[in-house]
């Protein structure tokens, strides 16, 4: 017999709970790997661009399921054991700050090289020059792209149910087979809760550009 909804919708109270921690830790790590690699793949010292180069090309050709999976089993045989939680943002982190690292460095070369020069023109120094004219435009240039890259975090998240963590697909699924919900009715109301949070990354950075946008 199928258990009430009132039953129920707490559990996928709680993974959404689960997913949205997960989604900011990870989300704090990746864009503060996109930033550094995107700016180091542009540094003028040789071996912070050949590593951030190394960074980006390897994350960015690991699967994400692989790398949740090396993280969780094989680390703790190398020494280093991480709770799921820590594991989950570990690796979801390292790949999307890969991915982000590319938006960074082609969104500060897409700034006209006009700027640079009128910067240069008015004897500004180069941190100076970085910080208050390549910058806050390479950052309005970004924000579309870092958006959608933080709604494909968001729901590279549901891999952490491959680790048993109690996220939402991983209550989706516990309801659908201890509890014995319609399986169209759970994985439709999980379609529709990814999709309400996904719209709400896409709302706040779609603000978030037409303030800036405005700006300039």
């Amino acid at each position: 017999m199928q258990a009430p909804i009132g039953q129920w919708l707490p559990f996928l109270a709680d993974g959404a709970i689960v997913t949205l921690r997960i989604a900011l830790l990870a989300g704090l790590l990746a864009f503060s790997l996109s930033a550094l690699s995107g700016m180091g793949r542009l540094s003028s010292v040789a071996p912070i661009r050949w590593v951030s180069g190394c960074y980006i090309e390897l994350f960015r050709a690991s699967s994400l399921l692989v790398l949740l999976f090396w993280v969780y089993f094989a680390l703790p045989i190398a020494g280093l054991e991480l709770n799921k939680t820590w594991s989950a943002v570990l690796a979801i982190g390292l790949n999307i700050g890969a991915y982000g690292g590319e938006i960074v460095r082609s969104s500060i070369l897409a700034v006209p090289k006009g700027q640079y020069e009128a910067s240069i023109a008015l004897n500004l120094h180069p941190n100076a020059r970085f910080v208050r004219v390549i910058l806050p435009q390479a950052f309005v240039r970004m924000l579309p792209p870092m958006g959608n890259l933080s709604i494909e975090m968001l729901k590279s998240t549901s891999l952490v149910y491959f680790i048993t963590m109690a996220d939402l697909t991983y209550e989706a699924m516990i309801l659908r087979n201890n509890y014995y919900v319609h399986t169209p009715l759970i994985f439709g109301l999980l379609l529709i809760i990814y999709y309400l949070l996904s719209s709400c990354v896409s709302l706040t950075v779609r603000l978030l550009e037409r303030k800036l946008a405005g700006w300039r």
